[in-house]
């Protein structure tokens, strides 16, 4: 009787931990940077929906999916505006014959750089 309670209060500790874990994963995964080596196909023809009172179109891209070896079309959406920051749409880059995929962001100023990199971020006069 003793060990079925050690038991079962071990599997409740374990069950526990192991939901709290969770979130610490999927959080470090969102840090992981893409490279492929090959191109992202061409972009499909979406038809862009009629504007909506707070809210940004964010057009559709290729993402790379890691279990598939291959390009995923991620279709459009809106996303709600931010006041006195610009969207950036997730976007691939080429460096050295390796693409390099750069995430949707929002910037104040609108110079493309990350505002925790930029070293004057409301700066009104750089573009």
């Amino acid at each position: 009787m003793l060990t079925k309670k050690i038991l079962i209060s071990a599997l409740i500790a374990a069950g526990t931990l192991g939901t709290a874990a969770a979130p610490l994963t999927s959080a470090a995964a969102s840090n992981v940077e893409v490279y492929v080596n090959t191109a992202p196909p061409s972009p499909r023809y979406e038809r862009v929906p009629a504007p909506r009172d707070g809210y940004v179109w964010a057009p559709g891209h290729w993402r790379w999916s890691d279990n598939r070896y291959r390009y995923v079309w991620v279709g459009g959406h809106w996303e709600r505006t931010r006041p006195g920051y610009s969207y950036r749409a997730p976007h691939w880059v080429e460096r050295d014959g390796r693409w390099h995929y750069r995430p949707a962001q929002w910037d104040r100023d609108g110079d493309g750089v990350p505002n925790r990199y930029d070293a004057h971020p409301d700066n009104p006069y750089r573009r």
